[in-house]
């Protein structure tokens, strides 16, 4: 990949598609760990990708990495830099980054045409990529929705606890009612097998079925993988420290599923 950070070009108007929020209601799930295995997996085949921290309140995409930037989101919002300006580049991995502030709880409470301005300058922005992923904040809060709006699609992360499903349930219900263009596609994460990440991900089809009338369609299983917590602890995207487990696996058809 070209790891030289793109200008937006006066004009552009991004594919919707290719832009990604990670989505799943309740927090703890893997949502920030996903978001930064699947971008270095399509940052290695080639791609141009960009990681934006969208967990306005508890960014976290900066330490999961190891980085220590000069300039985040926060400078963005306050009006003292471009969004272009803010965008980092992570070498170890091929993709671009636009960190939070790590502990600044303000950012969580951004007034709506700001936000809509930071949505707007971030689409400009994603026409320069083949992937734009928007690693989201637990919950349904404005902020979350906002920014899931920028979306063409929407992965939504849940694990096998019954929390988690009806999390990403109450997540699905609220944007499909104010955005039913979005194109929710399901991620079971950490579960024991394939086959009870087929059985987690048809109880929430169930009930999206049956309430909502839409079938978002299964887009991966992450099998539970120890490695996941020891690449997280060091700092090191799993491909890197591990990329012939099964959870690196999982992303890898994840990652084949988005390109074909």
């Amino acid at each position: 990949m070209n790891s030289e950070i793109p200008t937006p070009q006066p004009g552009a108007r991004a594919k919707k598609r290719n832009m990604i929020a990670v989505a799943s209601g309740k927090g703890g799930v893997g949502k920030t760990w996903f978001s930064i295995t699947l971008a270095h997996a399509l940052a290695l085949r080639g791609y141009r990708v960009l990681l934006f921290d969208g967990d306005l309140g508890l960014a976290n995409l900066d330490i999961q990495l190891g980085l220590m930037p000069k300039q985040d989101l926060s400078g963005v919002i306050a009006g003292r830099l471009t969004l272009n300006q803010a965008v980092l580049d992570y070498t170890d991995g091929g993709f671009h980054v636009i960190a939070g502030r790590s502990g600044s709880g303000g950012l969580a409470n951004v007034a709506a045409s700001r936000l809509q301005m930071l949505g707007d300058d971030l689409s400009l922005l994603a026409s320069n990529y083949d992937f734009v992923f928007l690693d989201l904040g637990a919950g349904v809060e404005r902020t979350v929705r906002q920014l899931t709006h920028n979306a063409g699609r929407c992965a939504v992360l849940l694990t096998d606890e019954p929390t988690s499903l009806t999390d990403a349930y109450a997540f699905i219900k609220v944007t499909n009612a104010e955005r039913p263009e979005v194109d929710f596609q399901i991620v079971t994460n950490g579960v024991n097998s394939t086959r009870e990440g087929e059985r987690t991900y048809n109880t929430l089809l169930k009930a999206c079925q049956g309430f909502l009338k839409i079938s978002p369609p299964l887009l991966g299983i992450i099998r539970r993988d120890p490695r996941v917590g020891e690449s997280i602890r060091n700092q090191t995207p799993l491909l890197t420290r591990y990329p012939n487990t099964e959870a690196a696996e999982d992303i890898e058809k994840i990652a084949d599923k988005l390109t074909t």
